[in-house]
């Protein structure tokens, strides 16, 4: 097997030592992802905007690793404020409705006051299959 790491260049993953994703195999763990748009490092006030920039960065490492969204098979949902994931249903909708993946959504603060969410992931490249 082999074992793959994929930075998204976030200050954040040198700093604190981990990778966005990591590739072992066929199977791809992408770390808990937030709303940052790693480029400009900066962060929207909304949920619901903050949920689609996660996704997007997820988006881009999946890409990055050889694999897509549609190869997602579990995702975890980490809100501060539990109350506020409903905003964030249009958008997960978006990206999650056709692939369904098991899900799990829990309440509990993040490393910045600023962040409304992060989403962590699993996928399996679709070939292994």
């Amino acid at each position: 097997m082999t074992r793959r790491l994929v930075s998204s260049g976030s200050p954040f993953e040198a700093e604190i030592g981990y990778s966005r994703a990591v590739v072992d195999g066929d199977w791809v763990f992408v770390s808990g992802t937030t709303g940052f748009d790693y480029a400009a490092m900066t962060i929207a006030d909304e949920i619901e905007a903050q949920t689609e920039q996660c996704l997007r960065n997820i988006d881009a490492a999946l890409r990055e690793a050889g694999a897509s969204i549609a190869d997602t098979v579990r995702v975890v949902y980490v809100l501060p404020d539990g109350s506020l994931f409903p905003r964030c249903w249009p958008v997960l909708r978006h990206w999650f409705g056709t692939v369904r993946p098991a899900a799990m959504m829990f309440s509990a603060g993040l490393a910045d006051p600023r962040m409304k969410i992060e989403i962590e992931l699993t996928a399996r490249k679709s070939g292994a299959r």
